[in-house]
């Protein structure tokens, strides 16, 4: 039997206003091994693991690491005894280089001095010894998000960690960083290290857990090892009910309106894995079109483009049948576009803003919330629209008067489909919907697109996740370097060729 190198027993975190985000909860990891954490959104997992590194003291409960009952003070307690961890976005200083941010807080420093030739000397091993390549004189803005990634868990490891937690670690990788990631995991491990591995992504939990613990409304459903169970069972163990494969019926909206269009469209075409290059495309009204194609090939400007975020620099772009002369985000509102964007924290909400503040933030000077124009906020018309909308969006928060940056990401992507929805648009542009959330929390965002497109809105879905893409468009067009490389049904669409068109052939 493996030795227990973590127990979490009975863990229970009550806040002030009586939530619960925790209750009773019990996670053992065996040491060498990779123990997953599933769950969706708001299902207790942050709120577990910050226990576990420090950051919050438990209602009730005790943790026990290595055998021996013990209660951290603090982050810095938590790592002086093994523990370390890699939280989704990282926790770098930008300023400094790779090497300087890792001997931060160097338990080898006597007063103001460090050996730095006899520290870079150790993390060179290390480095080595792990596969953590990184580039030791670089400012962390001058590496690639991979070498950040790996900058962090080479933090961790001089210091001491024999318990890892990776907060969804592959969440803003390249497929060949996941794989890179992986390996080094598996080298972790191998060395008898111990990982706690947050993700949301099945397949990856599927593919490198040794056991999985489920987590659902802040409580255990189950633990299981990997070898004995599937997608399916850990998804009716995550959202309490049967999934059951989507099958949203595909339509044919040839005849409808137009609602924008792309004509031989330039951007940039000189960059071929970011430019866009005589592009020409039509979404209609009660249409979902997506955009395949591997991620940097055009699709970020595609949807700066059809937004108002940048002008092209040849061709015209139409809303309905006008031809747009103004290109700025709140013409493109105006005229009846939607934005759901790619990074919802840096483009889609402000974060030190309440739940109420973000969703009334492009109707600030309507006379439904305010007097002259935005000059007086009526807050009393703001925070009952709010209520309805948090209602009705199924947003879980403690009061609107939250600020969205304290949200789990899913609902925070709620908070996002709630204001551009509720805006009644023509179009809505959907990069990445889906991106990091959980299934739950993406069949909620793929309900409210049908919904939307049932009610005649136009929709443009760019998606890195190809079965998203097979799943809810009604046309696919695959995109590689700047250009429409063809156009197909959603309904039994051909893979192999669209997957040949993706790589330009």
């Amino acid at each position: 039997m493996a030795e227990q190198i973590l127990l979490m027993d009975n863990i229970t975190v009550i806040y002030p206003n009586g939530f619960a985000a925790n209750r009773d909860v019990r996670l053992a990891c065996e040491r060498g091994s990779i123990h997953a954490l599933l769950g969706e959104n708001g299902a207790g997992k942050t709120t577990l693991m910050k226990v576990l590194f420090g950051f919050l003291e438990p209602t009730e409960g005790q943790i026990v690491l290595k055998g021996q009952p013990i209660r951290f003070r603090d982050s810095l307690d938590a790592i002086r005894h093994g523990v370390g961890m890699v939280h989704q976005h990282f926790m770098l200083v930008e300023a400094m280089t790779v090497f300087e941010n890792i001997i931060l807080g160097d338990k080898h420093a006597k007063g103001l001095f460090i050996d730095r030739a006899a520290r870079r000397k150790e993390i060179e091993e290390l480095s080595a010894k792990y596969g953590l390549d990184v580039q030791l004189d670089k400012l962390i803005t001058e590496i690639s998000v991979g070498e950040q990634q790996r900058t962090e868990i080479l933090k961790a490891l001089y210091h001491g960690a024999e318990l890892l937690i990776l907060d969804e670690p592959s969440a803003a990788l390249t497929d060949i960083e996941v794989e890179g990631l992986f390996a080094i995991m598996q080298k972790l491990i191998g060395e008898g290290k111990s990982i706690i591995f947050i993700s949301h992504k099945m397949r990856e939990v599927l593919h490198i857990s040794d056991r999985i613990t489920v987590l659902r409304l802040g409580e255990v459903v189950g633990t299981v090892a990997r070898a004995d169970t599937d997608g399916q069972k850990l998804a009716n163990m995550m959202i309490g009910k049967e999934l059951t494969e989507s099958q949203y019926e595909k339509v044919d909206a040839s005849g409808a309106e137009v609602v924008a269009s792309l004509d031989h469209v330039d951007y940039d075409k000189e960059h071929k894995h970011s430019g866009v290059n005589d592009m020409t495309l039509q979404i209609r009204s009660g249409e979902i079109v997506g955009i395949a194609g591997v991620d940097g090939n055009g699709q970020t400007q595609l949807a700066q483009l059809i937004t108002g975020v940048i002008a092209p620099q040849g061709g015209k772009i139409y809303l309905k049948d006008r031809s747009v002369a103004v290109f700025d985000p709140h013409s493109f509102i105006t005229d009846g576009v939607s934005h759901v964007p790619e990074d919802r924290n840096a483009q889609g909400l402000v974060g030190d803003m309440s739940i109420a503040e973000n969703l009334v933030l492009k109707e600030t000077d309507s006379p439904k919330f305010s007097q002259g124009k935005g000059l007086r906020l009526n807050k009393r018309a703001i925070h009952d629209y709010a209520e309805e909308m948090v209602q009705k969006y199924d947003v879980r928060c403690t009061s609107v008067g939250q600020t969205v940056r304290s949200l789990s990401g899913g609902n925070q992507q709620k908070v996002i489909l709630a204001r551009e929805l509720e805006s009644q648009p023509s179009l809505l542009v959907m990069a990445h919907p889906t991106r990091g959330l959980d299934i739950g929390a993406a069949s909620f965002v793929h309900e409210q697109m049908i919904a939307a497109r049932e009610r005649g809105v136009g929709i443009l879905l760019i998606s890195a996740d190809f079965d998203e893409i097979l799943e809810m468009s009604d046309r696919i067009l695959v995109c590689f370097e700047g250009q429409i490389m063809g156009e197909f049904s959603g309904k039994n669409p051909p893979i192999e060729e669209i997957s040949l068109a993706m790589t330009g052939k």
